[in-house]
């Protein structure tokens, strides 16, 4: 039967899985895959595998509490090996770079920081240091035919605000940079102009959320940011 992997921890790790259930309908029982050196939590994988809410949550919640207790790599929801044999297999095979990654992220977590920027506040900066902007603008105001102008305007527009946000994405990346140890950056999504995960130690959990919170409070209220995690380290694994 294939084998649902959830994590890789090392071989000492207390693996505290009692009161957990893994993924399926109904729920599988977890256990663990071990060598000398490393161990996975693993389950049978259900006959229909889907990213329904109860499995998403039941992934997490394993995670959560295999990262409460010590370092863990965390699988992406939905990844099966072959069987138990061939998870060991791997663990084996790979052990160096696992326990090289485990060692990296001991004693560490993942927090994510987006950033957005009200819209108005945005325009409203372009237009008030942008002379060109504010001439093309009025222009088109006073000549609403003027189609050329328009599309003028709105390219200057949005080259302005993928400068500025670019910028501030920076600074603002940067500064935050100095209270973690290592920094990944993501995609912008369509609301927030910066995505950045940070790893940081857990003895500094608490620095690093006021260093966002005064960095939040210095760009002031036209700005937006959200802190989330701790989260298992995908962006470090």
């Amino acid at each position: 039967m294939p084998t649902y992997i959830y994590a890789i921890t090392a071989a000492d790790h207390p693996l505290r899985l009692d009161g957990l259930s893994g993924v399926g309908e109904p729920a599988s029982d977890l256990r663990t895959v071990k060598t000398a050196e490393l161990g996975a939590v693993v389950s049978d994988t259900p006959a229909e595998l889907r990213a329904k809410r109860r499995d998403l949550v039941a992934h997490q919640s394993v995670l959560e509490r295999l990262m409460a207790d010590g370092a863990a790599l965390p699988m992406r929801f939905g990844l099966v090996g072959p069987d138990d044999d061939q998870v060991r297999a791997a663990l084996e095979q790979g052990k160096d770079s696992y326990t090289t990654r485990l060692s990296e992220l001991d004693g560490r977590l993942e927090y994510n920081v987006k950033v957005s920027r009200e819209e108005e506040s945005l325009l409203r900066e372009i237009l008030t240091e942008s002379q060109e902007a504010r001439r093309l603008s009025e222009y088109t105001r006073q000549n609403p035919g003027a189609q050329d102008q328009k599309m003028a305007l709105g390219e200057l527009v949005s080259r302005e605000i993928q400068a500025r946000q670019e910028a501030v994405g920076k600074e603002v990346a940067a500064t935050l940079a100095g209270a973690a140890e290592r920094v990944s950056e993501g995609e912008p999504t369509k609301t927030h102009f910066l995505n950045v995960s940070y790893l940081v130690r857990r003895d500094q959990a608490s620095a690093f959320s006021q260093a966002v919170h005064e960095e939040a409070e210095r760009r002031g209220d036209d700005y937006t940011f959200a802190l989330n995690g701790p989260l298992p380290p995908y962006s470090f694994v």
